[in-house]
């Protein structure tokens, strides 16, 4: 076959061309916020947020491969320093030995307009398999040149299940903090420079 020397070529071009259409994009703080609540006496939601946090993600085409993060503890923002030093002390957080929340995404599988990222997940020395669903937005080209993609997400986890179990009964039977956990995602990424 006179041609086959070219035809490899295009083939191991055609089976590789996947990654090498990857891009990698880095969570841009400043426009990016981890959030949470949790029912407080049965009656009323708290909301807080993390102020410091990094990640990436990778994307291919259109679609959501892979994404990591980390959070730090410490920085927890619930609007009340008294709350926030109680949620930062080995009452719940002790972010004295536990200085990171953490999420590794090992596959991805896209479901209508998300893509859920199963991952192992790790919050007070406790790793868990999660399953995060994400929803993508972009890329498009921000004022200065750069590429940009949008990120949306919730997830409910139970605190108990990392060995948070710090709480109070009322009088009435329930609880002064609630169990369940919602974390909501709304993130920006900029595409990393190609080396």
């Amino acid at each position: 076959m006179k041609n086959t020397p070219a035809f490899c070529v295009l083939v191991f071009c055609w089976l590789s061309g996947p990654a090498f259409g990857a891009d990698s994009y880095n969570i841009d703080p400043a426009h990016s916020t981890v959030g949470f609540a949790v029912t407080h006496l049965v009656i009323n939601t708290v909301h807080g947020k993390f102020g410091e946090f990094s990640g990436s993600v990778t994307v291919e085409g259109a679609q959501l491969t892979d994404a990591k993060g980390v959070i730090q503890t410490k920085s927890i923002d619930t609007g009340v320093q008294m709350r926030d030093k109680d949620l930062r002390s080995p009452n719940f957080f002790d972010v004295e030995k536990n200085p990171t929340i953490t999420f590794q995404s090992k596959k991805a599988e896209k479901q209508g307009d998300e893509t859920v990222l199963t991952g192992e997940f790790t919050m007070h020395g406790v790793t868990k398999e999660i399953s995060l669903p994400l929803k993508l937005k972009g890329p498009i080209k921000d004022p200065w040149g750069n590429s940009r993609i949008g990120l949306e997400g919730k997830i409910k986890l139970n605190r108990k299940d990392y060995g948070l179990m710090y709480n109070k009964t009322l009088e009435t039977g329930g609880l002064v903090v609630g169990d369940e956990v919602e974390i909501e995602i709304n993130a920006e990424g900029v595409k990393s420079p190609t080396k």
